[in-house]
């Protein structure tokens, strides 16, 4: 069975010429890719509007023309063009946040980044588990710490994310570290009560750590779910709104279309594409190196992970 990228690298080699019924063909595989069926025929519209202006009438064209639109859609949002990495301001301390629900690696996500950020950039990371309502989730937390040699806040299970979040800061002002990764909790009654527990833990940031260099939020979603990580993204937009994604599991299983309607719908731009298991698979996301992989163009990054 052909992963998505097989197919559209097929359709786009299989048809030389452009016509009519390129388009309509076209629209229907970008649905099969994860974009909604009304962005799908309005990407199209739009290239079918480019093709005809620029006089396009080869496939081969027609999908870098495709490629740089949907890089476009990207950068519009605020995603980076050439994989810029998240800067954080230096001599402060920075707390990021992890949103998403159960099972999409934000746990991981979270290990992956404080190695990325120590092994870099010198940062001395703090992992906090303030995802209290999962006992497994505090105690993978603990084993990837191990594992980095990165501290580890934890309180047992059941306890305040808030107050998890409050010692983090504590220990990082006792010169325990400069950046705070937190995995917050992914399942909650209501909304009300998520919102409710990142305004408790927002307070604490405001009060505890009036003079950091920012607390960012970012929502994990895990690529392989197709649109229903925009059915996620759209309750966690509505109720915190994410500064940003991390998009993970990103490999030949995943289509990816659904990256442009964060990108179209929230103007939630993608931060991290994460594309295996191990620490170093983590990469800044880049616009030009996504569209052109989701098209089936052969793009290489010049600066690789």
């Amino acid at each position: 069975m052909l992963s998505f990228r097989e197919k559209i690298k097929k359709f786009f080699g299989l048809q030389a010429k452009i016509e009519e019924a390129f388009f309509e063909d076209l629209a229907d595989l970008l649905i099969e890719g994860d974009f909604g069926a009304a962005e799908a025929w309005q990407t199209v519209e739009e290239l079918r509007g480019l093709c005809k202006k620029r006089k396009i009438a080869e496939s081969g064209e027609a999908r870098e023309t495709l490629a740089s639109l949907l890089a476009g859609k990207l950068l519009a949002c605020g995603g980076s063009a050439a994989g810029g990495e998240f800067a954080l301001p230096p001599g402060t301390l920075q707390i990021i946040l992890l949103l998403g629900v159960n099972g999409v690696g934000k746990t991981t996500s979270a290990a992956k980044l404080a190695s990325r950020f120590r092994e870099r950039y010198g940062r001395k990371p703090i992992l906090a588990a303030a995802d209290t309502f999962r006992a497994a989730a505090i105690e993978q937390l603990k084993i990837h710490g191990e594992r980095l040699g990165v501290r580890v806040v934890a309180h047992q299970r059941g306890g305040d994310p808030a107050a998890v979040i409050y010692d983090a800061i504590e220990a990082a002002r006792a010169g325990g570290g400069d950046l705070i990764i937190a995995d917050t909790a992914g399942r909650m009654h209501t909304k009300n009560a998520l919102v409710e527990e990142l305004k408790k833990i927002d307070r604490v940031v405001e009060t505890k750590a009036a003079d950091t260099g920012g607390c960012v939020k970012w929502l994990v979603l895990d690529a392989t779910t197709g649109r229903n990580a925009l059915a996620q993204a759209e309750v966690f937009h509505s109720a915190v709104k994410p500064d940003g994604v991390i998009l993970t599991k990103y490999d030949s299983t995943a289509r990816g279309g659904v990256v442009f309607s964060l990108a179209g719908t929230l103007s939630l731009p993608v931060i991290y594409i994460c594309d295996g298991e191990k620490y170093e698979d983590i990469r800044p996301f880049d616009a030009s190196r996504f569209a052109g992989e989701f098209t089936g163009l052969d793009y290489q990054a010049e600066n690789g992970k």
